[in-house]
């Protein structure tokens, strides 16, 4: 496994650029599988979930390659088979997204059981729920999702709760499909957006309505496209983040002011400052930090995956903080490596927040308290997932001496050249 060593203690300074977002990368390039003409995507992070993706387009007979170093060009129409090989089972959740597609292509289609990181349910049947809306009969047997469908057919679909995966599993599946489809409470954020606009550069007829309605036509065919991806709004917030937390002073060029306005709002109550420029984002600490309350929801919320880091940021912050995740009922597993670095944090099954979420009832720990500031100190730690992962990063930073983080393969999955970009900014960060 790869291992980064953390020399902590060093405010980072300095300037780095924003990678493309990740979120959007593999969603597109499934789409480029919905048309047989080239599709051109620039900015587009190299991170571990784009290499997966890529591979799964090449395994199914795409022919795929990067023109410069975040610059791919895709290429459909060599595609032969509905079967992706069970061989990328387990690795991420980016292979249910191919059943719509596929279908339209082959009326059949076949994708390995799912990965991704141990967060909390993400069950399918919202995505199997959609899709068989639509027209298409799926069965689960040993080791993949298999469907068919001899023509999706637009339809009414209702979203228990406006899941980002659902939402585009249905965004992938109707753009061809015959009629009208309307998806209600869907998920709206910025990442999803830049995907429907990649979709109508395609030639779909997609319209984002009030009240989380998506109106999609279908149409006979799409074509080829070229599209510049947004900028990753969560990689921004964690070096943000970690700005602030280590006292430093960092401007991140291509940050988007509009993508992470909660974020912002949140930093700022914590006292944390920026600076909105022409061409990007400065971060900095405004003062003595303060306790502050915040709950996770979907955008235009505070973000799930905004809140690790910023909770090794509320470590740093006088008085008690009280944080509420919305979105997944296990996200505060980490917790526990930031208690062993010094922290003070204790979890909680009720909901700390100003509203009742829909884990109310559940046996899990949803809701966290942070009294600070602690120092913290150096470590061993293994990283669980992405998100989590980068926390640890920023803790280390933050921390006296040396932390030793393994498992660093799983937080390259989401964000791109981390040992570079710290250095960058005077971070001592060595892979090992």
């Amino acid at each position: 496994m790869s291992t980064y060593r953390i020399e902590g203690g060093v405010p980072l300074r300095g300037q780095i650029r924003a990678s493309g977002a990740k979120n959007a990368a593999t969603k597109q390039i499934v789409a480029s599988l919905l048309t047989d003409e080239e599709v051109v995507l620039h900015n587009v992070p190299r991170i571990g979930d784009v290499a997966i993706t890529i591979d799964i387009m090449q395994s199914l007979g795409a022919l795929v390659e990067w023109t410069d170093d975040s610059t791919l060009l895709i290429h459909a129409a060599s595609v032969r088979s509905g079967e992706v090989p069970v061989a990328f089972s387990g690795l991420n959740r980016i292979p249910v997204l191919l059943i719509g597609p596929l279908l339209h292509r082959y009326g059949t289609a076949s994708v390995p059981l799912l990965g991704g990181d141990e967060i909390g349910a993400r069950p399918l049947n919202y995505h199997v729920g959609a899709l068989e809306k639509l027209g298409a009969t799926i069965t689960m047997e040993a080791d993949c999702w298999r469907a068919t469908a001899k023509r999706l057919k637009g339809t009414l679909i209702d979203l228990p709760y406006p899941s980002v995966g659902a939402t585009e599993s249905a965004l992938l599946s109707s753009v061809l499909a015959q009629g009208t489809t309307v998806i209600r409470n869907a998920a709206v954020e910025p990442e999803i957006i830049d995907t429907i606009l990649l979709l109508q550069k395609m030639g779909a007829l997609i319209a984002v309505e009030v009240d989380r309605t998506i109106v999609v036509e279908g149409v006979p065919k799409l074509r080829g496209a070229e599209h510049t991806l947004l900028t990753d709004r969560i990689e921004v917030a964690s070096f943000g983040a970690a700005a602030v937390a280590t006292d430093g002073d960092v401007f991140i060029e291509g940050a988007e002011q509009g993508q992470i306005m909660a974020f912002l709002n949140a930093l700022r109550r914590v006292g944390g400052e920026f600076e909105v420029r022409q061409d990007g984002i400065r971060f900095f600490r405004g003062g003595e930090l303060r306790s502050i309350a915040l709950e996770t929801d979907v955008h235009p919320g505070f973000a799930t995956d905004w809140q690790q880091p910023f909770v090794v940021l509320l470590t740093q912050a006088s008085g008690l903080s009280v944080i509420h995740e919305t979105v997944f009922e296990q996200r505060f597993g980490y917790t526990s490596v930031l208690v062993e670095m010094g922290a003070t944090i204790e979890l909680y099954n009720t909901c700390l927040g100003a509203k009742n979420c829909r884990f109310i009832y559940g046996d899990h720990p949803h809701s966290c308290l942070v009294q600070g500031p602690t120092p913290l100190h150096g470590t061993s730690m293994l990283i669980p997932d992405i998100r989590a992962g980068f926390s640890y990063v920023i803790a280390a930073l933050v921390g006296k001496g040396t932390s030793t983080i393994q498992g660093a393969q799983y937080v390259e999955r989401g964000y791109a050249n981390i040992p570079g970009k710290i250095e960058r900014l005077g971070g001592r960060c060595l892979v090992v």
